[in-house]
């Protein structure tokens, strides 16, 4: 279903960008608009639902040990209540529906931008070498890898599989070519042959795992040496993987710290990232009562999820496309936190905001939060 969406909606529409404006660069930032503007309507949803139930949640949660407390001998009554509850105030769950529904579209997304054009495209082959006495009982079994498409052009893309007709498991001494093809069987190299550029598409090949267990020459044809598990890689480079764009030095290049040099360019697009992931949270808490607790996850969250990027490297462009999506995300929660709020839910915040600007609840908001919640309350 991923590949299914990457190759029929968003490749098609990244080419369209393109023409329009011959710079991939450019053609993300479409792209990732694009993408966030159709998906308005369910992120919307799930926004709006986390800021109701933000305010909703300390009365629901109240309402409801009441209801089981009441109704304890009286199950069917309790969940008629619970459920009167929920269509009162909506149910917590409600904002994660949203969510799950877009989620194959962003991962197709996130797929597309992390091969071609904008990155090298890596097919890893896992190999099972045998003893050459135990090979004849093993029934072969055809492997194909997962297609990507690959960029020849800006106008031309076609998908390649890895396939081995006779299987990844070889016997000691046995040889076998990985073919790089098209899914109706034609040749890789045939392929290139008719470009002009093709020669800059010819795959690298190298042993990821099992050194010395089995050779491999530039044609992918790999000889079993000794018994063991190996990993092959094949990697088609990406049109775009070297092209700039702004203070970017390749859409393609991935790391931070990369051969003993920091790489500034990735260093500012995570730095960004991380902040305008912590401006959208800020804009979630906007108007809403304060919470020390929430304040502190709000600010903790953003610098691990921003130092996490820093030690699990993506290509220059995904970090582009999660950089527009961010601030994207911050506009969408600003519009959203000026919407009226529902009558009852209103009077609710406005209790809220009211009890929290007496002293005597703010100090006690504050000596709660900061009690463990494994802590007994003073005795004082």
């Amino acid at each position: 279903m991923i590949g299914y969406i990457s190759d029929n909606l968003l490749i098609p529409i990244l080419d369209f960008f393109y023409g329009l404006v011959p710079s991939y660069g450019l053609a993300i930032v479409a792209l990732t608009i694009v993408i966030r503007l159709a998906l308005f309507p369910l992120s919307a949803g799930s926004i709006r639902s986390a800021r109701r139930m933000r305010i909703a949640q300390p009365v629901m949660q109240k309402r409801q040990a009441e209801i089981k407390s009441k109704y304890a001998n009286n199950p069917q009554k309790q969940q008629e209540e619970l459920g009167n509850l929920m269509k009162e105030f909506g149910s917590p769950l409600a904002g994660c529906l949203p969510l799950l529904v877009q989620m194959p579209i962003l991962f197709a997304l996130f797929a597309t931008l992390r091969g071609s054009p904008f990155a090298d495209v890596p097919y890893p082959v896992n190999l099972k070498i045998l003893p050459a006495d135990q090979i004849a009982t093993v029934e072969p079994k055809p492997f194909t890898s997962p297609r990507h498409s690959i960029f020849l052009s800006s106008d031309n893309h076609i998908p390649i599989v890895a396939s081995l007709p006779s299987g990844n498991k070889l016997g000691t001494g046995d040889t076998t070519k990985i073919n790089l093809q098209t899914l109706s069987g034609e040749s890789f190299a045939n392929v290139i042959n008719r470009f002009e550029n093709g020669s800059d598409f010819s795959p690298k090949w190298k042993i990821t795992k099992g050194e010395g267990l089995i050779e491999i020459n530039d044609e992918g044809i790999v000889k079993a040496i000794s018994p063991g598990d190996a990993t092959v890689e094949a990697k088609i480079p990406g049109l775009a993987a070297k092209s700039g764009f702004l203070f970017i030095k390749a859409l393609g290049q991935v790391g931070f710290y990369v051969d003993g040099a920091i790489n500034w360019d990735i260093a500012i697009l995570v730095g960004t990232f991380g902040a305008t992931l912590l401006l959208s949270q800020a804009l979630s808490g906007k108007g809403m009562p304060a919470n020390p607790q929430q304040s502190t996850a709000n600010k903790i969250t953003p610098v691990m999820i921003t130092g996490m990027f820093l030690f699990f490297p993506l290509p220059a462009g995904v970090l582009l496309y999660m950089v527009i999506a961010n601030i994207f995300q911050a506009l969408q929660t600003f519009l959203l936190s000026q919407e009226t709020l529902p009558d009852n839910l209103q009077k609710i915040l406005d209790q809220q905001l009211s009890d929290q600007s007496k002293p005597e609840m703010a100090n006690a908001a504050v000596i709660s939060s900061e009690r463990l919640p494994f802590e007994p309350k003073s005795g004082k």
